[in-house]
């Protein structure tokens, strides 16, 4: 390719360098550039003035080592802009797409600027013919983001390290960036939405308030805003999108250029207010698509290594994850890259841990999933991703992609049956039998390996899907907005709307809904397992029923925070129900339930109670009209493997899908005769703390729940 007028081309001021760290690493000297290819020609980093309009210098690696080309430039300095042109073949039906008029993202690069402008020129073939088997020769670099070389240095002084929440104690709280604080009153205006906005007093203190340990963000990673939502005025809002897995992006910083400071300063910011932070983080795929994607980064530098290939057709890509492409993570200087970044978070911004998005595509080798692949052997025995949260979302789009409870031992995993049960139970369309399973960490799943009830992540509601207060007031999707004539989004929502489709002034229905928010929030809290809060769920926040905003940058996904009072009466639920997790131990035990009779202990860990207030027998579990129950969680089962009596306090549950009131008796148990009521979904903003006697009726209001604490006669501690 020959170099464009008036850019210089280096070879005097260039040194060798050295084939390691990957990517662009200053020194306070000068920066050493290494960049993977095995089946590059030539890579040339290209220098560009600080606007990153126009490239100034081009300089080709001079070394290759391992299969890594490298060089060192003197007095390149933070700040810099840069990016990659690789030369090599354009092969496409041997899985080669080299094309050096293509400015290329550096995998590695630690900040980026600039936008992505959607033109032909990104495409490696001449995208007018969609034919991926032509060669493009028009010059990418005017329409490219670039990179920047950083100074990795932050002064974390006065901000603590990692490990703050036990998982037992964890109460995980998702949260995008930008929706979170866009129309927060309290942030100033020009750092809402960014992580600036983020890091505020205002903000943290009021995610503190609500007893969340931890904070999950959806992805800050880099990513590319899909062609066709910008020809709709749409976005990429949730950002499953990602171009580099080492930048956080520039769009959620007040200050483009210091957008990785900007990101440190925030996790400093919640790590002094005692909040852990985890990533949203997506390996699994990248914004180039498929063969008629853009040449952006990966494809450019080595598809044949960074992509998993059709074997016999390598011109097609394995779509694993329905968006074009699928990461080839079985190849080890790909495997290498994943968790050099995982531990780039960790190491050098004392990330706490991380959610993984389509996460069974990180073990499939090419015989499908498997739970001793190379990824998940990385993982634990790596010393350092050993100390942080590992999360993953446990299915995706190929064969035999469903894997709940198949990640290995030291892996948390999203758990779909807890979401899917819980919301058919209060609707009533699950059985008790199936809820109880839930209720105790899903053991039927989980307990395996020596796993502990907090590998089970239980959510009512996530990012994708309706909201809470969208599950209770819509039967059917309203996915319009995303320009794709509703089709988009699941159908299979497991939504009730209590009698009318969105919003109604029919007092009876919004007081049911109101109950049903709580009796699931109350749900995902006194369930055993780690609780996955959805922010804004918490005061009642709708998307007016659109399940799938992915593509809404705008208030339907932002977070309105002009509460009124029902809003601030579910927020008050909600920061009453978490602090009763908090306050009572017995509501997150490391060991899994089993209602086991232990006669050397002389006690049940739990007991489930019918309605006249005797353990549920046999039969009972096959009626279909059995829709109230009790869960007994007695104090004295041991807590841990120690055959020793525990000293908690004895916690009774009681659930009511009836349509109609209900009267529970109050069961005999050791260690009291009487009860106290600490919660009534029913009388949300009332404080109870009523005393009843063991065989006291109490009437359970329909659609509602109760949670008693055994007044203790001095044996044991609450």
């Amino acid at each position: 390719m020959a170099a464009p007028d008036k850019i210089m081309i280096s070879t005097n001021r260039i040194k060798e360098g050295l084939p390691y760290p990957l990517g662009a690493a200053w020194d306070g000297n000068g920066t050493n550039f290494a960049v993977f290819s095995a089946h590059a020609t030539k890579v040339e980093v290209c220098i560009f003035k600080s606007d990153g309009k126009k490239e100034v210098e081009r300089v080709a690696l001079p070394e290759y080592t391992d299969q890594i080309w490298h060089g060192y430039l003197p007095e390149i300095a933070p700040g810099t802009v840069y990016g990659l042109r690789v030369h090599g073949p354009y092969e496409p039906h041997a899985g080669h797409r080299f094309n050096p008029n293509k400015l290329l993202l550096d995998p590695y690069a630690c900040a980026h600027v600039g936008r992505l402008k959607w033109h032909p020129a990104v495409f490696g073939y001449r995208m007018e013919t969609a034919d991926d088997l032509t060669f493009d020769e028009r010059d990418s670099a005017p329409h490219m983001p670039k990179c920047t070389v950083v100074d990795p240095n932050f002064d974390w002084t006065g901000s603590r390290g990692r490990g703050l929440a036990h998982w037992n104690d964890t109460v995980v709280y998702e949260l995008h960036v930008r929706g979170f604080t866009k129309l927060h009153p309290a942030v100033p205006k020009k750092f809402r939405g960014t992580y600036a906005g983020l890091g505020t007093k205002a903000v943290i203190d009021y995610i503190k308030s609500l007893g969340v340990t931890t904070v999950e963000l959806l992805p800050i990673h880099t990513f590319i805003d899909d062609n066709g939502l910008i020809e709709k005025g749409l976005s990429n809002y949730w950002g499953y999108n990602s171009i580099g897995f080492f930048a956080p992006d520039p769009r959620y910083a007040s200050a483009k250029a210091d957008s990785l400071r900007e990101f440190k300063e925030m996790v400093a910011r919640l790590h002094d207010a005692g909040l852990e932070v985890i990533l949203d983080v997506v390996y699994n795929h990248t914004a180039e698509g498929n063969e008629f994607g853009p040449t952006l980064s990966f494809k450019g530098i080595d598809n044949a290594s960074y992509y998993r290939l059709v074997a016999d057709e390598q011109r097609r890509y394995i779509n694993d994850t329905g968006t074009g492409n699928t990461l080839n993570v079985s190849h080890p200087r790909v495997l290498q890259m994943v968790t050099d970044s995982l531990r780039y978070w960790v190491q050098l911004a004392n990330i706490d841990g991380f959610r993984f998005d389509l996460g069974t595509i990180l073990a499939r080798e090419p015989n499908g999933f498997d739970n001793r692949s190379g990824f998940l052997k990385a993982c634990c025995q790596d010393p350092l991703l050993g100390t942080v949260k590992l999360i993953a979302e446990p299915w995706d789009c190929g064969p035999g992609g469903y894997q709940v409870g198949g990640f290995p031992p030291g892996w948390a995993e999203w758990n779909d049956k807890f979401r899917d049960t819980v919301r058919d139970f209060w609707r009533g369309e699950a059985a008790a039998s199936e809820m109880t399973r839930r209720l105790c960490a899903s053991g039927d799943i989980f307990n395996n390996q020596g796993r502990r009830p907090w590998a089970s992540v239980n959510f009512v509601t996530a990012h994708d899907g309706f909201t809470l207060n969208d599950v209770v007031s819509y039967n059917e999707k309203h996915n319009e907005g995303n320009g794709e004539d509703n089709i988009d989004g699941t159908s299979d929502n497991r939504s009730w709307n209590c009698g009318a489709e969105g919003p109604t002034d029919d007092p009876a229905v919004n007081r049911l809904r109101e109950r049903q928010i709580r009796n699931m929030s109350a749900t995902l809290m006194l369930s055993q397992g780690t609780p996955m809060l959805v922010a804004g769920d918490e005061f009642g926040r709708t998307q007016g029923g659109n399940n799938n905003a992915y593509c809404q940058d705008n208030e339907i996904s932002w977070l309105n925070w002009d509460i009124k009072d029902k809003g601030q009466c579910l927020l008050n639920f909600a920061k009453k129900v978490i602090g009763l997790r908090r306050k009572y131990p017995i509501l997150r035990r490391d060991r899994f339930l089993n209602g086991e009779y232990v006669e050397e202990l002389g006690v049940k860990d739990v007991t489930w109670i019918n309605a006249n207030g005797k353990e549920m027998e046999d039969e009972h579990w096959g009626d279909s009209g059995m829709r109230c129950f009790g869960m007994l969680l007695d104090g004295r089962a041991q807590p841990s493997g120690i055959r020793r009596v525990g000293h908690e306090a004895t916690l009774l549950v009681v659930l009511n899908v009836h349509s109609d009131l209900v009267n529970f008796v109050l069961p005999e148990c050791v260690g009291g005769d009487q009860w106290t009521l600490l919660l009534d979904t029913s009388e949300p903003c009332k404080n109870v703390d009523a005393t009843l006697a063991t065989g006291d009726h109490y009437g359970v209001t329909a659609y509602s729940l109760l949670l008693f604490k055994l007044d203790s006669s001095g044996s044991f501690a609450e």
